[in-house]
């Protein structure tokens, strides 16, 4: 694109409407980011009001999980056939009425179906945002301000979500953790009515994929499912490496079924996108390491420096004011250096401030033992997020932004969901192993916690170097 044509551009964001659009933008995909992670500091309080058995409580944060990243290829591509924003009020809707049910849940059962419903929600809701934003916000420096805030926003969430799940927890109670959703789902409906314009729908809806549509789900679920349980059953159990398969079958069905549809749920001829499919690999290996960190330093806080739920929470600050940093000044640097640097610099950051995390001890710190890798960590992820989404989206067609969205929010809920069934996997291995050996509990726990998080940050640098095969952005819109 030359510097006419960027000249004659209107800027979207220079006008009022288009940054309350934004802000609405980035509020739906915080509410949908932050359901990730809000619940974990409420387990206790949960377990101990509705009587869960520990087997069933990990199915409170992966119950999300598991639909939401299950049902997001079709939500996405759902959006591009049937209208973004008439997916995006459908979905809001679908999420707060589960949230509301979920917040008066009077058993187990009723918990975890409304969050397999929020995700249901999630699912509906997060394509059409991210594919709103890439279609409102061209591909010039309105775009990169655009993703640069969003990423931010993704990033903080999980952040956030620990803090506000603390400081509801140990105040009006867990409860409230649900019961939050609804109201600023009744705030967001009427702005989004208002502030986004009606998209129309595909013109070739003849002959949806139905067949993909259920080949896709039906093998995301199974195998978000089988990463999931994996811990609990083992991984070479008849049910883990049966659930593995069957997803591996049907997903490959999938792929079959799409060379050969009229009209594919998703066209393979999105891969020849410059960048799209390694900024997948990066987001997915990436988010393996990220999201198991939040589980290990909260039991580790929790269960051996005895932190109380708001204590934990307010322990995050950090990371929310670093990444929120990090991302603002990564904005602006990809005009001048691309996405490829800033992903590869800050995933070797992040794995470094993860590295540090691998050293606690049980005597341990938050000076000593969490803070410095919390700053380390967040100065890294922060780069990464604006990266990643930028290199994900450049050169995407507007016709198939919901779908580019979905591929890139299911590589980081599918990385989400085998960190940590990998990662507690390792850490809960060792745990055994030092408590067989004699070790005092708070030692055991430790140690696990160490393996875990040092495999983590492997993790986050394998990502790093799959961050090599990504575009330079800044190249792609100039060009």
């Amino acid at each position: 694109m030359t510097t006419s044509t960027l000249a004659a551009t209107p800027s979207a964001l220079a006008t009022p409407r288009g940054r309350l659009v934004l802000v609405l933008l980035c509020a739906v995909g915080f509410l949908d980011f932050v359901d990730a992670t809000i619940v974990n500091v409420a387990l206790p309080a949960i377990r101990d009001d509705l009587g869960f058995s520990v087997q069933e409580l990990q199915w409170v944060p992966s119950g999300y999980l598991l639909t939401y990243g299950g049902f997001m290829l079709l939500g996405g591509r759902a959006a591009d056939m049937l209208g973004r924003k008439r997916m995006l009020l459908a979905g809001i809707v679908v999420f707060g009425i589960s949230s509301l049910v979920g917040g008066f849940a009077d058993s187990s059962a009723v918990l975890v179906g409304s969050r397999l419903a929020q995700g249901v929600g999630g699912a509906m809701t997060l394509p059409a945002t991210l594919s709103l934003l890439t279609t409102t916000f061209t591909d010039g420096p309105d775009r990169h301000k655009a993703l640069g805030v969003w990423a931010g926003v993704g990033g903080l969430a999980s952040a956030v979500g620990v803090l506000a799940g603390g400081l509801l927890t140990e105040g009006p109670g867990w409860r409230w953790v649900m019961f939050i959703n609804p109201v600023i789902c009744v705030l967001l409906l009427p702005a989004i009515a208002r502030l986004i314009p009606r998209d129309e729908p595909a013109a070739e809806r003849a002959g949806f994929d139905l067949t993909g549509a259920f080949l896709a789900t039906a093998g995301m679920l199974v195998l978000v499912y089988g990463l999931v349980e994996a811990p609990d059953e083992g991984w070479g159990s008849a049910r883990t490496v049966g659930a593995l398969v069957l997803a591996g079958v049907l997903l490959l069905g999938f792929l079959v079924n799409e060379t050969r549809h009229r009209n594919p749920l998703m066209p393979l001829s999105i891969f020849r996108v410059r960048g799209l499919g390694a900024a997948n690999a990066t987001q997915l290996i990436a988010f393996a390491g990220f999201l198991a960190m939040f589980f290990f330093l909260t039991l580790y806080m929790q269960n051996v420096l005895g932190y109380t739920p708001i204590e934990t929470g307010l322990a995050y600050l950090p990371v929310c004011v670093v990444i929120g940093v990090s991302a603002g000044v990564a904005t602006q640097l990809i005009a001048k250096v691309g996405t490829r640097p800033l992903v590869v610099i800050g995933g070797v950051v992040a794995a470094a401030g993860i590295a540090l995390f691998s050293q606690i001890s049980v005597g341990g710190s938050y000076v000593g033992d969490l803070l410095p890798g919390m700053v380390v960590m967040s100065l890294g992820m922060g780069a990464v997020f604006v990266a990643v989404i930028n290199g994900a989206n450049a050169g995407v067609p507007a016709e198939q932004a919901g779908l580019a969205a979905a591929l890139l929010n299911s590589s980081q809920q599918v990385g989400g969901a085998l960190g940590l069934a990998v990662l507690s996997a390792i850490a809960t291995s060792l745990t055994n192993d030092r408590l067989e050996s004699g070790a005092l509990p708070p030692d055991a726990l430790v140690h696990g916690f160490q393996r875990g998080l040092l495999v983590g940050s492997i993790f986050m640098l394998a990502g790093a170097l799959i961050g090599l095969r990504t575009p330079q952005t800044h190249e792609l819109s100039d060009g």
